[in-house]
């Protein structure tokens, strides 16, 4: 057996300089040392270590009777647990340790019989439940109180654990240590901790403690109080405190607990026990100030004297810990670099969108990935053209497919949210929507959706309709029935002041994918450093674009294809005028013309007879020449820069778009250097062909106008060919951008669109770590990528690097490209904020550790 000392780590008494920290004793018990050590009223307290502990739950049990030497003879104890993190959870406190026969009688004379029997039971009852594991009905079923309810408490223990409640408080207190310890290191625990963050091998500390009851003659009691509001971060007494109790009980009270301040409503604290109010407010500020972090405490009033039972840091929401951090700068607690790192940038999302009140009902009707985030309320449609309808009449709605395409963009527009049965992280609908800022679930592939029969079947049989209400939880990854009640976006003068402060530690730029001018002005909006990726396909669906789209791809010959190109110039240089203005000057990458142009083309009866229509053609030539464009793989087909050297005719009227609105925008304001951007490519010679058309047309455009303009040339690297021959691209060009999406699709041999089927089946048998299109895949992507800058910097040191892919916006990702050296990332509108957050973060960690 170990032997209780003092001064030994493993079982140690709090004192100002006793041996406590975090990683061996937990958070708990160095929160209550830093209490001790600023002289307020904590009980007298004993720490366990993670060490003791672990040999408790394996049977070795530290010096009881040493331990509680540590105490008054007749003292009850309080055991509560410490983990490294409270976020990690741990089993439940154990009060009044110790109560039995003898302290009955004694406490009956000071409190008064009834007090002594509640205190009494309250431990049989929760002894048995959670200690000796009996079953819970039977005490349930004990609706005497007082000194019946005591004596029935203990015949149903005895006759359930066939034997009498333990009398010896060192028995009692070996029993909760032991049942506690085991507890922690259970299965179900061990999952629940994992999952929360922790490590596999996390150790639990107790802490032992006298317990102040709270109970007795004069105003006695206990409750939790704290100086700011949690939902919104504003200075806010906030709490509540219940005369004769123990515990937390005053937050299960209900109506039966009391205010702190006066208050019109009830009865408080302050008027009961105006001095232990003012006491506790100075405790308060003491400890926001010492500990620098506003603290809950967890406080007991005895007689009309205050304890301090415990202090943890302020639960509180997203938007309530950005103004409590920048709060805290403000009056010169912590540095502006500590408030940066104590707001997790994945946070920042519950206040950039909609979210679902975590308090309301949520009844689940599908799971699918969570593609992007937040949540929205719609009735059902099953057709973009049913969405527009919708949003005509000003009903929201929500876009139901089985997979988006590209046509289905202008649905998604009018749509105030989007659910696909197929499809992952990085699909056509969640790209867009991330895009859009649209809360988006796909790959929901427990739910089957019937466009024909406008149905969608739930996995518990229930069937849906087109027009019912459901909502789409895009952070959660959930499909609810009905309109729960939500909570709004939230951004305020705090949140730009945190990000003021990012800006200004971050060391690589970000970026924004935009592809209208709508996205283009959010993005501005989160103070974008430029626009990273413009997919200008995106521009051809409109309505009045989509048919003379069709016509150039119907043309035989290439002055036919110009003919209908020339159309389609005048709203492509409107297009980029408009990104040009909205930038004021930023820098715009645009991506030229990327998918196969199948893509444009109908596939089902209805969009065939309106094309053939349109171009005043037989259905059945439109058919054939439909059929004719398939491919059997048509992601790895006649597509990006294939396309551009096939067809010349898309990029030259593409290019020359950008340059007449270079112009326009350059006389209207800063000047304009466009960013032009070649993608897919896999050979040098291709960067080469298409450079040399590019180089044409600015020399035309300048000639025709007498004036000169500025352009860089770059290409976006998607094959694992591009990423090795990234030296000899380098030569040709001003940039390279890596897109991360198919790069990742071509390195896995993974396709985007239907990994969602599976991926979590890899990710829980730890085949994946994450899911690689989510969490970038450091070990062989990460490698490509390392590969393709090494080799692409060494053959021109002053090439621009980037990556634009939906990495681009993830904390772990932004950490590796900086430490590569990248100039810059690009990611969707809505995830620029959480970028610029993680940016500053890896660039103060970095500080940190080489200081």
């Amino acid at each position: 057996m170990q032997k209780f000392n003092p001064d030994e780590p493993f079982v140690t008494l709090v004192t100002p300089t006793a041996p406590i920290q975090p990683s061996t004793h937990g958070g708990r018990a160095k929160c209550l040392q830093r209490l001790v050590r600023l002289d307020l009223p904590v009980p007298r307290t004993v720490a366990l270590s993670f060490d003791t502990v672990h040999d408790i739950a394996n049977g070795e049990m530290p010096d009881l009777d040493q331990l509680l030497s540590q105490f008054q003879p007749d003292a009850l104890l309080c055991v509560r647990p410490s983990s490294q993190d409270p976020d990690w959870g741990g089993p439940g406190a154990i009060l009044n340790v110790g109560m039995n026969d003898a302290s009955f009688v004694e406490l009956s004379d000071k409190l008064g019989a009834e007090a002594a029997a509640s205190i009494y039971q309250r431990f049989v009852q929760t002894y048995a439940i959670h200690v000796a594991r009996l079953d819970p009905d039977v005490f349930e079923e004990i609706d005497a109180q007082g000194q019946q309810g005591l004596s029935d408490a203990l015949m149903a223990y005895e006759e359930e654990a066939e034997e009498p409640f333990p009398q010896s408080p060192a028995v009692q207190l070996a029993e909760v240590l032991r049942s506690m310890a085991r507890a922690w290191e259970g299965t179900s625990a061990r999952l629940l901790r994992q999952a929360k963050g922790a490590p596999v091998d996390a150790g639990l500390g107790l802490v032992v403690q006298e317990m102040a009851l709270g109970l007795g003659h004069g105003e006695c009691g206990s409750g939790v109080l704290q100086l700011v509001n949690s939902d919104t971060g504003l200075p806010q007494i906030t709490g509540r405190y219940l005369s004769q109790s123990q515990g937390r009980e005053a937050l299960a009270a209900g109506a039966k607990s009391l205010f702190l301040e006066q208050d019109d409503r009830g009865p408080s604290l302050q008027d009961l026990a105006p001095q232990a109010f003012e006491e506790l407010k100075e405790h308060a500020a003491l400890m926001r100030r010492r500990l620098r972090a506003e603290m809950q405490i967890e406080f007991t009033i005895e007689n009309g004297r205050v304890h301090i039972l415990d202090g943890v840091r302020v639960d509180r929401s997203a938007r309530g810990n950005v103004r409590i951090v920048v709060r805290l700068v403000e009056d010169g607690i912590i540095t502006r670099q500590e408030a940066l790192m104590r707001v997790e940038p994945r946070a920042l999302v519950e206040l950039l969108h909609r979210q679902v009140d975590p308090d309301a009902v949520r009844d689940v009707i599908a799971n699918g990935i969570a593609a992007s985030p937040g949540a929205a309320t719609g009735r059902i449609v099953f057709s973009a053209a049913d969405a527009q309808a919708s949003a005509a009449r000003g009903e929201p709605c929500i876009l139901v497919r089985r997979e988006t395409s590209p046509e289905d963009v202008r649905g998604m527009h009018a749509s105030v949210a989007v659910l696909t049965e197929r499809g992952g992280m990085t699909s056509h609908a969640a790209v867009i929507g991330r895009g859009l800022g649209l809360p988006s679930v796909v790959g929901a592939a427990c739910i089957r959706i019937h466009p024909k029969r406008a149905q969608i079947v739930a996995r518990d049989g229930r069937v849906f309709q087109e027009g019912d209400i459901i909502t789409v939880d895009g952070t959660n990854g959930e499909v609810l029935s009905g309109a729960p009640e939500m909570l709004e976006a939230r951004l305020d003068d705090s949140f730009q002041t945190l990000m003021d402060w990012a800006d200004v530690e971050g060391e690589i730029d970000i970026r924004a994918n935009a592809d209208t001018p709508a996205d283009a002005a959010i993005a501005r909006g989160f103070n974008a450093h430029g626009i990273g990726l413009c997919r200008t396909e995106h521009m051809f669906f409109d309505p009045g674009r989509l048919t003379v789209m069709q016509e150039m791809i119907f043309a035989d010959a290439p002055e036919d294809r110009r003919a209908a190109l020339d159309q389609l110039l005048p709203m492509q240089i409107a297009d980029f005028t408009e990104l040009f203005r909205i930038m004021h000057g930023q820098p715009v990458c645009i991506r030229l013309f990327d998918p196969p142009l199948h893509e444009f083309l109908p596939s089902d009866r209805a969009g065939l007879r309106d094309l053939a229509e349109a171009l005043d053609l037989p259905i059945s030539d439109v058919t054939r020449r439909v059929q004719s464009m398939e491919e059997h793989n048509p992601m790895l087909g006649l597509r990006g820069v294939r396309l551009g050297l096939t067809v010349p005719e898309i990029y030259e009227m593409q290019v020359r778009a950008i340059f007449e609105a270079t112009l326009t925008a350059s006389k209207e304001g800063d000047p304009v250097v466009p960013e032009i951007m070649i993608p897919l490519v896999s050979a040098p010679r291709e960067v080469e062909i298409v450079r040399t058309r590019i180089d044409a047309v600015a020399a035309a455009v300048r000639n025709e106008h007498g004036r000169d303009f500025d352009y860089r040339l770059g290409v976006m690297v998607e094959t694992p060919r591009a990423c090795l021959m990234a030296d000899k691209i380098a030569n040709s060009v001003d940039f390279l951008s890596f897109g991360t999406n198919d790069l990742t699709q071509m390195t896995y041999g993974l396709s985007r669109d239907d990994a969602g089927r599976f991926m979590s089946a890899y990710v829980n048998q730890s085949v994946y770590k994450e899911d690689p299109f989510h969490i970038l895949d450091v070990d062989g992507v990460g490698e490509l990528l390392t590969v393709g800058f090494e080799r692409a910097r060494a053959a021109n040191p002053d090439v621009v690097m980037s990556i634009c892919g939906e990495h681009g916006g993830n904390p772990e990702s932004i950490a590796f490209c900086r430490g590569l050296g990248f100039n810059y990332v690009s990611c969707s509108p809505f995830r620029v904020p959480v970028a610029r957050l993680a940016a500053a973060q890896e660039a103060i960690r970095l500080k940190i550790a080489t200081s």
